[in-house]
């Protein structure tokens, strides 16, 4: 009779930590995001073609989108520390109407190293850049955190995360460097301005500009 009560709470302990241990593995799964989804965030919608028995002239070219491209043009190549403040809001008013996920990307703590349990969402998103479906586009890869800490300090480590957003693209799918633009902003453009601290703003953004590289295709 005395080992009956000892099996049951040995059980019960096993139980509990299989529950803990799925609820677990559940959270993880949760994070993460597919190749589908970005592919489906990321690309432009197409616009419908029309018909008309009328002559019309050719559309004259549109000045905001062509400073829009030169722009891309001269932020490839370049480092990210190097963007001025006018360039940074300048690609923040570009991202606006254009097709873009946020992504909930961990870091080790003060660091700018992708941790474990994110690698699998940073992979999906290498997996859809390299789609045929979006192969040779421009992307922004934007960095945020949530408002603790000092500005600048928070500015460095968004930037820090970006680039390394970038670098474990390049290395692991193949992406060229040129076509990912990297931009740190700090806490100075929360998702969720009523809750500064909140997760939702530690994130990572990535943005298809649709200006294609000839060099991509």
């Amino acid at each position: 009779m005395s080992r009956h009560p000892a099996k049951i709470v040995f059980v019960a302990a096993v139980s509990l930590l299989a529950i803990g241990a799925a609820l677990s593995l559940g959270a993880a799964n949760a994070e993460d995001v597919t190749e589908d989804q970005v592919l489906k965030a990321l690309t432009p919608q197409k616009k419908p073609l029309t018909r008309s028995l009328s002559m019309v002239p050719p559309a004259q070219s549109d000045p905001a989108s062509e400073a829009e491209g030169k722009l891309m043009q001269s932020l490839r190549n370049r480092s990210t520390r190097s963007l001025s403040m006018e360039e940074r809001e300048q690609i923040a008013a570009i991202v606006k109407s254009k097709p873009n996920i946020d992504l909930e990307i961990n870091f080790d703590y003060n660091s700018d190293r992708i941790s474990a349990r994110s690698l699998r969402s940073v992979q999906a998103l290498g997996r859809a850049l390299a789609n045929p479906e979006l192969k040779g586009s421009i992307f922004i890869v934007a960095g945020h955190t949530d408002a603790a800490g000092g500005e600048e300090y928070n500015l460095n480590l968004s930037e820090r995360r970006a680039d390394s957003i970038k670098h474990y693209l390049v290395e692991t799918s193949g992406i060229p460097a040129a076509d990912l633009i990297t931009v740190g902003y700090g806490k100075t453009k929360l998702k969720d301005p009523a809750h500064p601290l909140s997760e939702v703003n530690r994130r990572v953004q990535v943005v298809n500009t649709e200006n294609k590289t000839t060099a991509s295709k």
